[in-house]
Parts: structure tokens; sequence; C-alpha cells
């Protein structure tokens, strides 16, 4: 992926202040998994991105989705369900067992994402619990974590 292309639709997308959020904090210093991440191109022109990153969340690798980011000029044409149900199936596929990411849960209950009751996982800074969300890639695996969310620096047990 061309990440210089893709910074450059997130500054359209969420300007200068996406740096301030929580979820930015988890993806700090750990890129994503290109496996599981993709871009929507019309032409040559990008028009969408979702970056999935590995995280530790309750002592247990997991995934945290985000961003999704269309072009605001092509909004509303079915790029980001694309482009997560691209990256559901690929992590699917690949064996991980939980998808999280912080976003409208109206949007994200399509794809099967549900909110994560709060204060089982704990975000490394603010967050409104009811964006919290989570899709289980293997029933019943949320109920089994419990504690920090952190950014996947060292290896957690499986």
């Amino acid at each position: 992926m061309d990440q210089a292309a893709i910074e450059r639709l997130h500054e359209r997308a969420f300007g200068p202040g996406r740096f301030a959020r929580t979820a930015f904090r988890l993806r700090e210093g750990v890129p994503p998994d290109p496996a599981l991440s993709f871009a929507a191109h019309v032409g040559t022109f990008l028009v969408g991105s979702v970056k999935v990153t590995p995280v530790a969340a309750g002592g247990h690798t997991a995934l945290m989705l985000g961003p999704l980011t269309v072009d605001p000029a092509f909004e509303g044409r079915g790029i980001g369900a694309a482009l997560m149900n691209r990256s559901i199936e690929a992590a699917r596929a690949a064996g991980h067992d939980l998808v999280m990411l912080i976003g409208d849960a109206p949007y994200y209950a399509r794809f099967g994402f549900k909110v994560i009751p709060p204060g089982q996982l704990i975000l490394p800074g603010p967050a409104d619990p009811s964006r919290f969300l989570a899709l289980e890639l293997v029933e019943g695996v949320l109920a089994q974590r419990r504690g920090a969310v952190s950014p996947l620096r060292a290896t957690p047990r499986a």
C-alpha cells in the first residue's frame, strides 16, 4: 500500500486531531498487518483504506481495526463496507479470534460488532464506552478477555 497516499487520505478525512485519539495511541509505533489491511482505488486514485493492527487485549493477541477511511467525495458508495468485509474475512481466514474498534455502533453493527461491556477491556486513554466495539471471530472469545488493551510491542501469550 502507498502509505503516503493513505496518510493524505487520513488528513483529508480526519484532520490533525486524529493523533490525539485513543485508537491512534494503540497503533503508534506498531505497523498494521499488511495481510489484513487494504486500499480501494478508482483508477489510480486512492478512495479508501482500512488498517488492522495487532494489539494485546487482556493478555492475548487481538486485532484493532481502524482507521476505516473513505475519501469524502466517494462516501455512500459501499467502499467502506467492501473494505470492512474484506478485512474481516482475511482476519477470519488467518485464524484470528477477536477484532475490536472504536466507532459508530449503528454503522458497525451490520458487520456483527457489538459494544464491549464497560470495564471489561480498558483502553489506554479516553473513549466513549458506547463506541468501543468487538466482533468475535470465534464465538465466546470476548467473555474470556479482561484487562488492559495496549500496543503489541511484545508477544503476549496466545
